[in-house]
């Protein structure tokens, strides 16, 4: 198949373009539910009852609305894992092109997250007792959830950073659970500012000290201050836009790690590149790395990427050099061929080559 043209939001008239076109429609396909968390009997007991939250956007009911470009063909369904810190809302523009492509999409808001259960009193932490937990919950969404949106139809996958991570471990723990799966920067390994062997032992420590749920040093809390200086490159237009869903939405606050959230990410980043972990992946992966990324490592993805494929599995791993982490924050001229790429490789039967 060939790469499938998206016609993208206007950067100069992005927010415009948000609020007049896109958000209505979206609100007219739109449902959202809770979910029980995941009943796994390798995990501890939760500390803290409470459901988890996902938003679903339904193909069909999109249809009817005769927006320009859509492509009017159902296509089966999209699952969204997103990042660390981030919400389901961040994701309104990805999940707009996904529809006019003729996709359903489940957004997951894994826990922590935007309106999902919460361990921590503090909006900005983000708390997790055991990795494991972000995948099994996951696996539980997309084999419910997402498999009825899909309605027999594929069920994809796409993922970004720490999403990407938990991402990764459910392609292999649940092999045949997804047809295809877009990894967007995954979190393979996170950026420490350390050797990541140092950063798990002093995380530990601090676990171990009674301090896992204070916040990581050198971060901190949620500030309606935005710098641009931090997203040099970026489209300025979505970068404030993301920052304005969490100013008008404390539940879209989450800003900062506190000591076991890195434990058990670095816990996370070991267990998905065992290579007997690796061997199990059946799916067809499409991995997209930032050539300016400073949240997560590449090496680790290409390792990732390189240990599946020499088992026979199927992983293609596209740079992108002068993108940031965040690849769908990017301006248009970056972003375009990235949405082309995904609906590309969702489309075609066949691992396409680019």
């Amino acid at each position: 198949m060939e790469a499938m043209q998206v016609k993208l939001i206007d950067e100069n008239r992005y927010a415009d373009e948000m609020r007049e076109t896109v958000l209505p429609a979206l609100a007219t396909c739109r449902s959202e539910g809770w979910m029980a968390p995941a009943d796994d009997d390798g995990l501890p007991p939760l500390q803290r009852a409470g459901k988890l939250h996902y938003v679903c956007y339904d193909a069909a009911k999109f249809d009817r609305l005769g927006e320009d470009g859509a492509a009017a063909t159902f296509r089966g369904a999209v699952v969204i894992s997103h990042g660390f810190t981030e919400f389901a809302a961040k994701y309104a523009e990805m999940v707009w092109y996904f529809l006019l492509a003729g996709y359903s999409v489940c957004v997951f808001e894994h826990r922590g997250h935007g309106y999902s259960a919460r361990d921590v009193d503090n909006s900005s932490l983000v708390w997790i007792d055991d990795w494991r937990r972000y995948v099994a919950d996951l696996a539980k969404f997309a084999e419910t959830v997402g498999k009825d949106y899909a309605d027999g139809r594929p069920l994809n996958l796409y993922c970004h950073s720490m999403g990407g991570g938990i991402g990764a471990s459910v392609l292999e723990t649940h092999p045949t659970l997804f047809d295809k799966a877009v990894l967007s920067c995954p979190m393979i390994a996170p950026v420490t500012g350390m050797p990541n062997w140092l950063a798990s032992v002093l995380a530990g420590a601090m676990c171990r000290l009674g301090l896992g749920r204070h916040m990581v040093f050198g971060q901190s809390e949620f500030t309606p201050e935005l710098d641009m200086a931090d997203y040099e490159g970026a489209s300025e237009a979505r970068v404030r836009w993301f920052q304005q869903q969490r100013i008008d939405d404390p539940h879209q606050r989450t800003y900062a790690a506190t000591f076991a959230w890195v434990r058990q990410a670095l816990r996370l980043s070991r267990a998905v590149q065992r290579p007997e972990a690796c061997d199990n992946v059946e799916t067809p992966v499409l991995l997209f790395q930032a050539g300016r990324d400073v949240w997560v490592l590449n090496e680790p993805q290409n390792r990732f990427a390189q240990e599946v494929n020499s088992d026979g599995g199927n992983v293609r791993v596209v740079r992108i050099e002068n993108s940031l982490h965040e690849i769908f924050s990017m301006p248009n001229a970056v972003l375009g061929p990235y949405l082309e790429r995904i609906l590309g490789f969702f489309g075609s039967s066949e691992m396409p080559t680019f």
